[in-house]
Order: C-alpha cells, then structure tokens, then sequence
C-alpha cells in the first residue's frame, strides 16, 4: 500500500513537472514552430510552379494468333521498354525536340547544351502498368514536367510518338535480323546438304550392283547363273561324250575307206564336208542367237558371245569357199579320174562323220567358253554379296549425315518462313504494339510545388525544431521549480516548509501568462491550419 502511493505521488509529479515545463517554454516551442512553418510553407508560393502532363500508352497484343503466326521478337517488354527508354532520352533525340520547340529559349552550344538536356532528361519519368492478375506490363506512362502546362502537353505528345515510332522500328529490325540470320545459316545447311547428297550419290554411283537395295536381285542373278552353269556343264559332259563316240566311229570309217581307195588318192576332196559343217553349225548358232534375243538384251554375255561366234564362223566359211575355188581351178583331170573311182557308198558317211565332229568341237569350245564366263560372272556376283556388309554400314553413315542434314535444312526451312511471315506482320503493325489510351493531358493545376506537403513538411520541422529548442533552455536552465528538486538536494527529511505568498500583481502576471500562451498556442495552430486548408483548396 505504501508503494502505491508512492506510485501515484510519482507519477502526479512527473505530471506536474511536465506542465512547469510547458508553462516556462512554451514560448520557446511555438515561435520554432511557427517560424519553420511559415518558411518552408511560404516556399512553396515562391518557387515556381512546374506543370506535369501525363499520357498512357496500351501494349495490344498481337492481333494474329500465335498459333498462325509466331513472334520472332524479344518477348521481354519491359527490357525493351528499358532500351527504347535509353534511345528516346538520348542526346541526339532531345536536342532534336529541344530545337524545333525552342525549349529553354533554344540549344546553343557548350555546356549550356548539356544542362539543358540533363534537365529534359531528369522532367521526363516512365512508370509501368502492371496486370494485376499475371503481373505482366500491360501499359506505361509516359510523363513531362515543364513551368508552362501547353509546353509539357506537347513535349509529352512528341515523347509519346518518339515511343511509338521507336517501338515499331525496333521490332521490325529485330524481326528482319531474326530472319536474315536464319537466311544465312540455311544458306549454309543448304551447301552442306549439297555435299552430304553428292558423297551419297558418288559412293552408289560407285558400288553399282553392290548396293543393299541391290542384295535380293543380285541373290536372284546368281541363283540364275548358277543354274546356267550347271546346265552348260551338263551339256559340256554330253558333248565330250559325244565327242569320243564320233572320234571312234571316224576311225573305223576311215579305216574302210582307206581299203578300198586306190593308192595316190589325196583327202582333199572331203574338203565340201567341212563347209557343210560350217553351214550347219551356223544355221545352230543363229537359232541360238535368236533364242537369246527373245529373252535378254544385245548387252547380255551370252548374246554377245554368240554373236562373236557366229561372225568368226561366217569368217571361217568364207576362207573355206575361197580355198574350194581356188583348188578347184587347180585340180588335174587325172585327180578327178582318180577320185571318181572311190566309191560314193564309202566316202559319204566319212563326210558326215567328220562334219558331226566338227561341229561337236565347236560346240565343246562354246560350252567351254560360256562356263568360263558364267564362272567370271558368278564369282563377280560373289564377291558384291560379301563386300555388302562393309557397303551397308558405309552408306549408312553417309545417309546418317545426310538424313541430319537435311532434318536440320528442313527444320530451319520452316522456321525461315514462319520468321519471313512474322517480319511480314510487323511491317503490317499487327504485332504487338503501343496504342495510346489516354491523349497527353493540359495539366490545370501545378505538379510541383505541392504545398499541402509543403506545409505538412514544415509544420513537422517546426515541431522537432520546436521540441529541440525547448528542450535545450529547459536543459541549460539550473535553477529548481519544484519541492521535489529540492528535497533530492537535502541530506536530511524537512520537518516544516515556508508556504509561497503572492500578492494580486503576481497573480495577474500569471493570469496574463497563461493567457498570452493561450493566444499565442492558438494563433500559431489556427494559422497552420488555415495555411493547409488554403493548400488543399489551392491544389
């Protein structure tokens, strides 16, 4: 209990404390207070007012579905924004505006140039709009502060073009690069399918008759050949049998002939036998020879080697009927009386004997001569169907680069066009592009100075200058004002205290104190009131 009215007695202390404060300073805390006001308030009707002009530009999408026609531009907006932002306040495009709307009474030169332009670039600001669904840029706006609201609005018109144009500039030179760029790089794939195609082409021109695709009729050739050779071998066994049995009857005949021919007689006149033989074995050939040309061409083996055949025995009998008619004007009387006498029943069968084994001989070299030739083709055959494993994987890989060659023409084939289309669309302005939504506003009232901030700024200046100053007298002041002050200096309790004694003059000046305070308290919050009240009236 006795804490607790210690507690109250403290606090009503500190309370009462605080009131002496405010009664001795108050005079030291208003006139700060007012004095800070009244000079940065009045400030604010001294400097000179700046007009701001805003306008709004709408980013419209594309107009084409993506799924037509794909963008081939940076999709980042808000770095282009950045960049067109940089290019539009460069030095060259406000000295440019600077000169043809005589801004701050036209550019001269020297470092004048460069204050001025610093100051157009510090007036001009670009805020962007944000969706706040996706927060995606969905507008921005574009604002200039100048000291005359008709010189802001049309500064803000040529920024608001300058955006515009410049937008469309940059995204049709990008587009264009884009597409110029694939251009090249299909140039090249393009010459690199070129060479990947003609290696191809040159190894299958190469390997012709070896190739894979090749395998199942060269299969089949050989298959072919392999039965023509079992055939001509087998005809080839016939005709050296034959052979043996003509060669056998030959010699018997011969043998009966030569008993009963007179002696002297020459075996010259068989001669006619051999060109009968001739003749037969021509009239063969050529039935042959017609056999073949029903079924293969004149570059067929067979066809061309019985042609060569044929021509060296139509040869052959030439040389045989020039040689009759020369024997024949050369032959004595007595020869023929001679031969006359053999009898025809014995040498005719001799004749025939000796022109079947005549043409068995021929045919013994043809059949020799064909199983030459089909061994030749049959181990050619051969020989491309065991080389076709190393071929397959060659030609694989030549048509593994040539397949990614052209995959990668293909693909930048069609993107060459979808770019081609997309340049086409920007040069139309159906891409993306900035539309102005609100016209550059003609500002009323000033931007700058706001004197409502003005006279809240210095009213808050005044209050710490006031509450700095006060505090520092009330600091430096050693003088005590209260029975606590003193009782904290003794070292003993007091035991009896001197009431104050005042007279009626001490309380007047107490009384006109206090009013004087009063007054001052209200003239200096009434006047700070009306002041931002005529502020915000005034905005």
């Amino acid at each position: 209990m006795p804490d607790t009215i210690e507690e109250q007695e403290s606090e009503q202390l500190d309370l009462h404390r605080i009131a002496g404060i405010v009664r001795r300073r108050h005079m030291q805390f208003l006139v700060p207070v007012f004095l800070a006001w009244a000079l940065i308030w009045g400030s604010s009707w001294v400097l000179p007012p700046r007009y701001k002009s805003v306008t709004t530009i709408l980013v419209e999408q594309p107009t084409m579905p993506q799924n037509y026609v794909v963008p081939n531009v940076n999709d980042d907006l808000q770095s282009r924004l950045q960049s067109i932002t940089t290019q539009v306040k460069s030095e060259t495009r406000l000295l440019m505006i600077i000169n043809r709307l005589h801004l701050f009474n036209g550019a001269q030169s020297g470092p004048a140039v460069e204050e001025k332009i610093n100051k157009m670039r510090n007036a001009i600001d670009v805020e962007l709009v944000r969706d706040p669904t996706h927060q995606d840029v969905a507008a921005f706006r574009i604002s200039y502060s100048a000291s005359n609201p008709r010189v802001a609005q049309t500064v803000t018109g040529e920024l608001t073009d300058l955006f515009i144009n410049e937008n469309n500039k940059v995204r049709q030179e990008e587009s264009q690069g884009t597409t110029n760029f694939i251009q090249e790089q299909l140039e090249t794939a393009r010459s690199s399918l070129t060479q990947q195609e003609a290696k191809v082409q040159q190894f299958e021109a190469h390997h012709e008759g070896a190739l894979p695709t090749q395998q199942a009729s060269n299969l089949q050739i050989l298959a072919g050949l392999q039965s023509q050779l079992q055939n001509e071998q087998d005809s080839l066994s016939t005709a050296r049998q034959q052979r043996v049995y003509l060669q056998t009857l030959l010699q018997q005949q011969e043998a009966v002939l030569s008993r009963a021919r007179p002696v002297g007689t020459d075996k010259a006149a068989a001669t006619p036998s051999d060109l009968a033989a001739v003749n037969e074995q021509l009239d063969k050939l050529r039935s042959q020879l017609a056999d073949l040309n029903s079924r293969y061409t004149d570059q067929y083996p067979d066809v061309q080697s019985t042609k060569q055949e044929i021509s060296r025995l139509e040869t052959a009998r030439a040389n045989i009927v020039a040689a009759e008619k020369a024997r024949s004007k050369e032959t004595k009387p007595s020869d023929l009386a001679l031969a006359s006498e053999v009898d025809p029943a014995l040498s005719g069968p001799v004749q025939q004997t000796q022109s079947q084994l005549q043409a068995n001989q021929l045919e013994i070299q043809n059949r020799e001569n064909a199983i030459s030739e089909l061994k030749g083709r049959i181990n050619d055959y051969q020989g491309r169907l065991n080389a076709e494993p190393s071929t397959e994987q060659q030609l694989a890989d030549l048509n593994r680069g040539y397949e990614q060659s052209k995959a990668n023409y293909d693909d930048l084939l069609k993107k060459r066009d979808e770019s081609e289309m997309a340049t086409s669309m920007e040069q139309m302005q159906q891409g993306e592009r900035f539309t102005v939504l609100d016209p550059p506003s003609l500002p009323v009232k000033p931007d700058f100075p706001d004197r409502l901030k003005f006279c809240g700024a210095g009213l808050a200046v005044g209050l710490a200058l006031g509450l700095l100053i006060a505090g520092g007298f009330e600091f430096l002041d050693d003088r005590m004002h209260s029975e606590k002050e003193i009782k904290e200096l003794l070292f003993m309790p007091v035991i009896s205290e001197v009431p104050e004694v005042s007279d009626r003059y001490d309380e007047r000046k107490r009384k006109r104190r206090m009013l004087l305070g009063w007054a001052a308290s209200a003239f200096v919050f009434s006047t700070i009131l009306a002041g931002s009240v005529f502020s915000f009236l005034r905005r």
